[in-house]
């Protein structure tokens, strides 16, 4: 859940399968005068948009209900409500929300049409807040790509090059060289995921398709014991460690690094911003 604002008004908007929801029940206080949203519903161009929208975003919209409870709209005595739209109906652009952020909910398309109702000069300020907040979170995804980034990499050299110098020399067998980094790769997979990466790739088709794979989705303390896994797994290879006993040593330092990093907001925030010292520790 987010808020943007437009003059003195707090409007929040929440992501649902991808997709943008704008509070309009928000919107409304800035539009003087009693007014409701059954007042917007009740006009004939407003209907017609809801369909068009949900014929081309909805295939499971019922489009045949719909036409039958709308039947009449722009006369005064016409009334829907967004319960009859969204359980009658299968509407999926307008919906209604209960609890702490309750109210009613639209997809940004249909919410900057209820922006143009409420005034054009308000549908311009929502369309020009609601880019800034999307700017914003371009913004903030796109550092903490960076920091993930490097995290996965900070001792990946190390890792490789301890590998080259003690653990290929010990194999005579050509074939098998061509799968020694694959193989120490996924040590630490097992160790820290559970699983190797063919078998992740196996459980999740759609994201291997998209040429994703665990590292890509692991979170901020994942890829900082990861970095560490590979620091430790370098020396474990410079010991001449077998494999057997090294996943044993790299699955319990994994288990008690992630306790104690999960148990800590301090240090993944040091990461993602070392210029904000956290007032509750000393530096």
């Amino acid at each position: 859940m987010s808020k943007i604002r437009i003059n003195d008004t707090e409007i929040a908007v929440f992501e649902s399968d991808g997709k943008d929801y704008i509070c309009l029940t928000d919107m409304l206080k800035s539009k003087d005068g009693d007014f409701f949203i059954t007042d917007w519903l009740r006009n004939r161009n407003t209907i017609d948009y809801i369909a068009a929208w949900e014929k081309l975003n909805n295939p499971d919209f019922n489009y045949g209900e719909f036409a039958i409870i709308t039947n009449g709209a722009g006369k005064n005595s016409f009334k829907v409500s967004v319960k009859d739209l969204t359980e009658k109906c299968n509407v999926k652009c307008i919906t209604s929300k209960t609890g702490r952020y309750g109210g009613t909910y639209a997809h940004r398309d249909i919410a900057f049409q209820f922006g143009m109702w409420i005034s054009p000069e308000f549908q311009l300020l929502l369309v020009t807040e609601f880019q800034r907040l999307k700017d914003e979170e371009t913004r903030r995804l796109e550092s903490e790509w960076d920091y993930k980034r490097f995290l996965s990499k900070a001792n990946y050299v190390v890792h490789t090059d301890s590998i080259q110098k003690y653990v290929i020399p010990k194999i005579t067998d050509e074939e098998k060289k061509k799968w020694v980094y694959a193989t120490e790769a996924d040590l630490l997979n097992i160790a820290l995921f559970g699983f190797t990466a063919a078998q992740w790739r196996q459980a999740n088709p759609q994201l291997h398709l998209q040429k994703l794979n665990v590292r890509d989705l692991a979170d901020a303390h994942e890829l900082l014991v990861l970095s560490n896994l590979e620091g430790l797994n370098a020396i474990l290879n410079q010991q001449g460690i077998e494999p057997y006993q090294k996943i044993d040593l790299l699955r319990k330092a994994a288990q008690q690094q992630l306790a104690a990093l999960r148990a800590s907001t301090y240090t993944i925030e040091k990461i993602k911003s070392p210029h904000k010292p956290n007032k509750g520790l000393k530096e």
